[in-house]
């Protein structure tokens, strides 16, 4: 599968990555990536970036290595009703967000309140990838938020790193084979996403692929195989 584009990494901001924005960016040169999105860890994530590491994105050059850093954010929901921990003016400022559940950030509950906070979410112009949805920890009503996702042009995506061994997330497999059942007979496309906290880990989507291909998911639906359709297709949110 051809791809052009890695939309969810980690540096050294996040806290609890390992390489820095050059590194990653070299790393992503190297395997032929035609764009690399930043999206470190908010505050509200023990270790994340500061607010004004977010602030200050601007001065991050747009080519770094021959590739297209897109400046964003992994964002956490840190409540049922889909607000995220950062302000709407810095949102604004984001070219990429991906909003994500994450256990320190907000505690696990039950499929209705989780469904609701999703939906709730994609209502935000802002965001356009929903992060890691496959955690089975925070199972959601996946035909309503396959629906909605639809209809606001809001991403889900195919975390690489939840399908490794050392995953922490529950059920991850399982997860997201339901979830891209119900986005293939819905036709929505989806994001891979490497995770990265390492620039090894740099556009690496080989058990996404691998999972992809044993379930027979269209592949003209994973927007990682042009990047310019990808940033097409998330253009349409904040139009």
């Amino acid at each position: 599968m051809n791809i052009e584009l890695d939309i969810h990494t980690h540096t050294t901001a996040s806290g609890h990555a390992y390489s820095t924005l050059n590194e990653m960016a070299l790393a992503a040169s190297e395997k032929g990536l035609k764009i690399l999105a930043t999206t470190d860890h908010a505050p509200a994530m023990p270790g994340g970036a500061h607010i004004y590491h977010f602030h200050n994105l601007r001065v991050i050059p747009k080519i770094i290595h021959d590739v297209r850093i897109l400046r964003g954010v992994e964002a956490n929901i840190i409540n049922f009703q889909g607000e995220l921990d950062i302000p709407h003016e810095i949102l604004s400022e984001m070219e990429l967000v991906i909003a994500s559940f994450h256990s320190p950030c907000i505690e696990p509950s039950n499929i209705v309140k989780t469904t609701d906070a999703l939906l709730n979410l994609m209502e935000n112009r802002y965001v356009s990838v929903i992060g890691h949805p496959e955690d089975r920890r925070y199972a959601f009503d996946i035909e309503n938020v396959v629906i909605a996702a639809k209809e606001s042009k809001t991403l889900l995506e195919i975390n690489n790193s939840s399908l490794l061994p050392t995953t922490f997330r529950e059920n991850s497999r399982e997860g997201l084979i339901k979830i891209l059942e119900v986005c293939g007979n819905y036709n929505l496309p989806v994001i891979m996403g490497s995770d990265a906290h390492h620039t090894s880990s740099v556009g690496r989507f080989d058990m996404a692929i691998s999972l992809i291909q044993e379930i027979g998911f269209p592949i003209n639906l994973v927007l990682n195989r042009h990047a310019d359709d990808f940033l097409d297709y998330i253009s349409w949110k904040r139009r």
